[in-house]
């Protein structure tokens, strides 16, 4: 028995005490613990398929997303309802994996420094969010978001969408010839603000 326990302790200092064999079995073990984790989402149904009525962003939405990313909009807001009482009081329904298959990358998270934006679509009117994102504090007056009056003066680039939506469809979003033939003359003229109102108002509104 204490031949058995010394042979155990023996193996432990091996492992303590040489940092190339602790870092490979951390990495094993991290490795393994992942794959466990999320290779049965990738046969799982409710992971991979669309909720009933999600369709892919427009040329507008989707250039409004790249702006809500490029604005840095998510490392304040996240896109994610925790299916607790108090969170779905607050914003609605909780989120489901069905509702961002056409996302890449999706924007769950945790971080909120501001409030989640999952279910933001039509809760407020186009005016209200131009006003919001000008100047936050004729709104909210204790709100401590930045202004973004540029977005106002900006235009989108509408000949990088077609390449953007193709690129898009090699990873499974469905977009047709029609929809990326036209992605053009649906954002030419419009401003970043116009993209970035039209993308929050899209959040969340396709589950019921």
């Amino acid at each position: 028995m204490s031949n058995h326990k010394e042979k155990i302790g023996n193996n432990h200092e091996k492992v303590e005490t040489n940092n190339f064999l602790m870092i490979v079995l951390i990495l094993l073990t991290v490795s393994l613990g992942g794959l466990v984790e999320i290779v049965p989402l990738f046969f799982q149904k409710s992971t991979t398929e669309p909720i009933k009525g999600l369709m892919p962003y427009t040329s507008l939405q989707l250039a409004g997303r790249d702006i809500y990313q490029k604005e840095g909009c998510h490392n304040c807001h996240s896109q994610m309802i925790r299916p607790f009482r108090a969170e779905t009081l607050r914003y609605g329904h909780y989120s489901v994996a069905g509702e961002s298959v056409y996302d890449h990358p999706f924007q769950w998270g945790s971080k909120r420094t501001g409030p989640d934006l999952a279910r933001v679509g039509g809760r407020y009117s186009d005016d209200w969010h131009r006003i919001h994102l000008i100047q936050p504090r004729d709104l909210v007056p204790d709100s401590i978001m930045p202004a973004y009056p540029w977005l106002e003066e900006n235009l989108v680039n509408a000949e990088a969408m077609p390449s953007h939506m193709k690129a898009l469809r090699a990873v499974g979003v469905p977009y047709t010839d029609a929809d990326i033939a036209g992605a053009v003359d649906e954002v030419k003229g419009k401003t970043e603000m116009d993209a970035l109102i039209a993308y929050l108002q899209v959040l969340g509104i396709h589950l019921k």
